[in-house]
């Protein structure tokens, strides 16, 4: 493949006229450009960008800039780079913009100006030559100033990975594109409505949400004179007839998991037209002055129930919120009914089998949420496994292997499946599994050790201590709750459920703690309460009179496992502490060598 080039110019009117008359290319080929205002494009990991980046192709590039010039929100950029090949052709370069728009949201040193009009993955001849190729102008643009980051680096980052210019896989784009007409009709007619996105671990839920959020309000910002490519996927959205139908909405994005909300929210101070008080506790939700016109809830299988809640203040809050929405402490009530009842449009995000406590909305309240969005033609399933590489049938894998109990005597009737080349491997040593992991992560990044919540949590009081010593392994819990994955002790330590659900990993190292177990006389799983410590997780709902079952626990613990051997990106490592579960997953697990 031929070679680039990347030529510069200064952002003003003389410097482009002078430039556009030396190369016939500069005013009639497809090429991509980089617009910015700093004077080396670089600034340290970490901070706040100071600088703005705008990222375009077009076939006529003096002329693009000329509409540039123009626009008052460019107006302090500075300078321009010109990526120009001479066998780029439409195709190539709306994915190399794509491309350049996700790697710089994921490095953090620019805000990235683009407006989110529709970034969806789409083949064409020798897409992947092109795609080395443009590691290539990566690298180039890297050495120049404008990336502080390497590729890996970028792609491990939670910066991208729950960035809004994600490029969508066709079934998250038809969602999107099915949700908008459904959100614009509603809206058209006065109607309420509410919306479902269902999916497994991995399709892409979150990812959905913080893009159509973005959407959302890049369309309502949007002004009659905005160039945008009639070829971009939902560039008919940003007309004026739905541009007024969302002026001056309020919209809100819950995010229940404490750790997946501080996240979002590092996002969105980096991303123009979305700031972090869009991002909110349910609590936050049910105790706002003003009703919200759009919310849209990730992981809404994490809302709660009435319940006993972390602390005395929440209890009381609970009870304030629901007082003051429905004239009375009806404890029946959820926080899925405070979103509804502060809402006039929802889209929930949920998977019913990652409800991991007793707290959480019980799972009849999310099937009927399912079927009344199905039965209004607003419910919208992800099938497209976009986290591991092993494909959607892992996913349903695990959850056969650790899925119902079966009869005593039963065997069970899991077909073994394998996943090359993906990883997965079961360890008969915790110290060889540990040790594993380590190896993943020197070669590529975020691989990290998980477990149940099968030990106490010692070291919350005592730093000295250890909280996990099995096989001669002594481990401690995640030291933080916020952004554990990415914390400088994360490779020494263990993360709990509560600290990944949510969120990607290359490796995962599960240990499954003697919480749960298997019976091999009558061919079943169970479990051992004194070795599950998550006091919520098993606590009674004294609230409203219900008490949890050992087989209702069963389902929340198997729950648990099944998100954290749903983290590997690239592989997934397990040790098992019960000898004879041990024994029963060898059948389904290839054994680590």
């Amino acid at each position: 493949m031929t070679a680039f080039e990347i030529r510069k110019v200064d952002f003003n009117p003389s410097a482009v006229k002078v430039w556009s008359n030396r190369d016939q290319r500069h005013s009639n080929w497809p090429v991509v450009y980089l617009l910015d205002d700093a004077d080396t494009g670089t600034l340290p990991v970490g901070t706040t960008p100071r600088s703005d980046v705008y990222v375009g192709e077009s076939i006529n590039a003096a002329a693009r800039m000329r509409q540039h010039f123009d626009a008052p929100e460019k107006s302090h950029l500075r300078n321009i780079r010109v990526v120009i090949d001479s066998t780029f052709n439409k195709s190539v370069c709306l994915d190399l913009e794509s491309f350049l728009i996700r790697m710089l949201a994921g490095d953090g040193s620019h805000r990235v100006l683009n407006r989110n009009d529709g970034i969806v993955e789409a083949a064409y001849y020798d897409r992947d030559l092109y795609r080395e190729n443009f590691r290539e102008v990566f690298e180039e643009l890297r050495r120049d100033g404008i990336f502080t980051r390497s590729i890996p680096e970028i792609e491990n980052s939670d910066l991208f990975k729950l960035s809004p210019f994600k490029a969508l896989s066709q079934d998250q784009a038809v969602a999107v594109e099915g949700i908008l007409e459904g959100l614009f009709a509603d809206l058209e007619a006065g109607n309420d409505s509410t919306i479902v996105v269902q999916g497994d671990p991995g399709t892409g839920k979150t990812v959905v949400g913080i893009y159509m959020l973005k959407l959302i309000v890049d369309i309502a910002g949007s002004v009659p004179t905005d160039d945008l490519d009639g070829d971009s996927l939902f560039s008919d959205f940003f007309a004026p007839g739905y541009r007024e139908l969302l002026t001056g909405l309020k919209i809100g994005m819950v995010v229940p998991q404490q750790s997946l909300r501080d996240s979002i929210k590092k996002v969105f101070q980096r991303t123009p037209g979305l700031h972090p008080g869009m991002v909110m506790t349910a609590f936050e939700v049910g105790s706002a002055e003003q009703d919200f016109d759009v919310l849209i809830v990730d992981e809404s299988h994490r809302l709660n129930q009435r319940a006993n809640q972390p602390s005395g203040m929440q209890n009381a809050k609970f009870k304030e919120i629901t007082e003051t929405l429905f004239g009375w402490d009806d404890v029946s009530k959820t926080q899925l009914d405070w979103i509804r009842a502060k809402s006039t449009h929802q889209i929930f995000l949920l998977d019913a089998a990652q409800s991991v406590r007793p707290a959480d909305v019980p799972a009849e309240l999310l099937s009927g949420l399912v079927r009344e969005a199905t039965h209004t033609g607003r419910h919208f399933p992800l099938m497209s496994q976009m986290r591991v590489k092993a494909g959607s049938d892992y996913v349903s894998y695990v959850r056969r292997v650790l899925g119902t109990p079966i009869e005593a005597g039963e065997p069970n009737r899991t077909t073994v499946q394998s996943f090359d080349p993906y990883d997965l491997k079961l360890f008969d040593s915790l110290e060889d599994m540990r040790a594993a992991i380590r190896a993943r992560d020197s070669e590529v990044g975020l691989a990290r050790l998980l477990a149940g919540y099968a030990w106490a949590w010692k070291t919350k009081r005592d730093k000295t201590a250890f909280d996990i010593e099995l096989d001669g392994c002594q481990l401690r819990w995640n030291s933080t709750q916020t952004d554990w994955i990415a914390s400088p002790n994360s490779l020494d330590e263990v993360g709990s459920i509560h600290t990944v659900q949510g969120y990607d990993l290359n490796y995962a190292g599960v240990i499954i703690g003697p919480d749960l177990r298997f019976d091999p006389v009558a061919g079943r799983l169970y479990i051992d309460r004194a070795s599950y410590f998550d006091k919520k997780g098993k606590e009674n709902n004294g609230v409203s009179g219900k008490k949890y079952t050992d087989d209702d626990l069963l389902r929340f613990i198997c729950n648990i496992y099944v998100v954290l051997l749903t983290r590997g990106i690239l592989g997934t490592y397990v040790y098992v502490a019960d000898p004879a579960l041990r024994h029963y997953l060898r059948a389904y697990i290839p054994p680590a060598t």
